[in-house]
């Protein structure tokens, strides 16, 4: 009988062994159907950062990625536990969205993403994290569409390419007189998205749309498409992708038959290595962007970003605050729902995505983020800008 005794009691020490004082003290709201992120002392809470790292479009995850870290800096202690950022690699596309987010949700350290940076690695990667119970706050991910799926883990502190659009079609009908306008695209989720309102939106006005061409991402040469485009001889082009395609186009339109043409592009083709590649060609191109004014806390951190890279802020991408915001408002909301027991930290998976979605008056250095039921959490609308002297400047 007392080998009995002795033998449960041996057991019942093993079991309390292997489940360890933080299985024993889990707080209720670990018992929710998310469960909790169990982060032990000498863990670090993980944010993700998923982007293009290498290739044409490298530039918006360096820059946003070289943001995101200040933000953890200046931000990333919760409760006497570090933050780091997981930068990861998707290359901007569906299966580098969806390939990543497998990766991180397998980590129980990582309790948020602040992306994806574009919106087809965005929009294959949401599932994954609405099964996981991972809030997302994209600040760059701009197809209207996003919000639209239902989903209650995705967010974003940017403007909607809705928004940008509307803006685009209006500037350039009202302010710019512009009657007859072409239009491009590169075919993405976000670069035909953005086409497809701006033409929409400039017919509305009673504008004539005279063409809508698609490039092939990658290229170096788009005179054909170019050449179809001055055939319909427009008063403005207007095109929806990045500055890699975008810098082609606005080097070849002189040689298609479209000198004098106005280019306008959206937001991704904002930023000073667009102006390094097209020289003086460059010159009278309008862009949409996120830039803010230079208020004392933006001075404060480009200063901050150019000490920590080399680099001004806003020369890689328009996105460099909205990326810091998104960082700093997931810490809050982490910060807010983290449960410290004894050497362990227990972050509530649902508790956290309710948190993000029913943020309120966060106060970023780009403006305040409020969220919406649907998920859109910026209050600023885009800003005009033009190419003057080899410089981006506000438009008129």
């Amino acid at each position: 009988m007392k080998r009995i005794v002795l033998f449960v009691m041996l057991v019942a020490a093993l079991t309390l062994a292997a489940c360890g004082p933080a299985a024993a003290k889990a707080p209720e709201a670990c018992n929710a159907e998310l469960g909790c992120a169990t982060i032990s002392k000498d863990q670090t809470i993980k944010v993700g950062y998923s982007g293009p790292m290498t290739g044409d479009y490298s530039q918006f995850g360096i820059d946003m990625s070289n943001a995101m870290k200040l933000a953890v800096a200046d931000f990333g202690d919760v409760q006497g536990w570090k933050v780091e950022v997981a930068i990861e690699d998707d290359g901007g596309g569906a299966e580098g969205g969806a390939a990543v987010a497998n990766k991180l949700v397998s980590d129980p350290t990582f309790v948020a993403m602040a992306g994806h940076a574009f919106s087809g690695a965005t929009a294959a990667a949401m599932p994954i994290y609405e099964k996981a119970g991972v809030p997302m706050m994209s600040p760059s991910a701009t197809n209207p569409d996003l919000t639209t799926k239902g989903s209650t883990v995705f967010n974003r502190n940017a403007f909607t390419d809705t928004e940008q659009g509307i803006g685009a079609a209006k500037y350039l009908f009202e302010t710019l007189g512009i009657k007859t306008l072409a239009l491009m695209h590169d075919g993405t989720d976000y670069g035909q998205g953005l086409a497809n309102v701006v033409k929409e939106n400039f017919a509305a006005l009673g504008g004539e749309v005279v063409a809508f061409e698609a490039v092939t991402p990658g290229e170096s040469d788009y005179s054909a498409p170019l050449a179809a485009v001055a055939s319909a001889k427009p008063e403005a082009l207007y095109f929806g992708g990045y500055n890699a395609e975008a810098s082609v186009l606005v080097n070849q339109m002189e040689q298609a038959g479209l000198a004098g043409v106005v280019f306008f592009g959206g937001d991704g083709i904002y930023g000073k290595d667009f102006l390094s590649k097209v020289g003086d060609k460059g010159e009278g191109v309008y862009s949409a962007t996120l830039v803010p004014p230079g208020t004392d806390p933006i001075l404060k951190f480009n200063k901050a970003y150019l000490d920590a890279t080399g680099t001004e802020a806003g020369v890689l991408s328009a996105y460099t605050w909205n990326s810091y915001d998104a960082v700093g408002a997931l810490i809050q909301a982490i910060n807010s729902v983290a449960i410290v027991e004894g050497d362990t930290l227990y972050i509530p998976r649902g508790a956290l995505v309710a948190a993000v979605r029913g943020m309120k008056d966060y106060q970023g250095i780009a403006g305040v983020i409020t969220c919406k039921e649907n998920g859109e959490c910026n209050a600023s609308g885009p800003v005009f800008y033009i190419v003057q002297g080899g410089e981006w400047v506000p438009a008129k």
